[in-house]
């Protein structure tokens, strides 16, 4: 007669690590997201860093932003509230939101500066026909253009909630393999 030894240890263990995947991770302080745009002779992109709580319109303040235009590093995040230098009356609000539709930024966008002196305000046109994203780039002397651009963003998995989804895995995995080894009989 064979008879089936389970350490209840091990079963309790597997169980508790897959319970933690149900569970909710803490919040965390930031979410990473990866942003780029392109157009004719255009493109950028790079990573926000924003809050991981939305306002009550479902955006998300961007505090930092890293990378780069066609090459040129980006040194700034332009403040809400201010405008890029030569662009008057249009100041950046900063804000991303994220919707089964994609990433939206809003009608005042994000600003950034860049390491050639040169500084761009990526926004969304809700006036041209059809509603598209702009850029608007400008020098400390000079307005230097505005062009349509293609616009996209989405954050990035937290790290947190990969690494438990990972982990739970694992355990069901080993769970399930000492399942499947023979009893040794006596």
């Amino acid at each position: 007669m064979q008879r089936n030894h389970r350490k209840p240890g091990a079963t309790i263990a597997a169980l508790a690590l897959a319970a933690g995947l149900l569970a909710v991770p803490p919040a965390s302080a930031a979410l990473i997201w990866n942003w780029s745009y392109s157009s004719d002779g255009i493109a950028a992109s790079g990573t926000f860093t924003t809050g991981d709580v939305a306002d009550a319109a479902g955006y998300y303040d961007i505090s930092a932003i890293t990378g780069t235009r066609n090459g040129v590093a980006i040194t700034g995040l332009t403040p809400a509230g201010t405008e890029i230098p030569n662009n008057a009356g249009f100041p950046v609000d900063d804000l991303i939101a994220s919707s089964s539709m994609g990433a939206q930024i809003t009608g005042n966008g994000f600003g950034y500066s860049l390491a050639d002196g040169t500084s761009v305000n990526p926004f969304y046109a809700d006036w041209s026909i059809p509603a598209s994203y702009h850029e608007v780039l400008t020098s400390a002397s000079a307005f230097l253009a505005e062009t349509p651009i293609v616009f996209s963003a989405s954050p990035l998995p937290e790290p947190a909630s990969a690494g438990l989804v990972a982990a739970g895995l694992l355990a069901l995995g080993w769970a399930g393999g000492r399942r499947l080894r023979p009893v040794p009989r006596r």
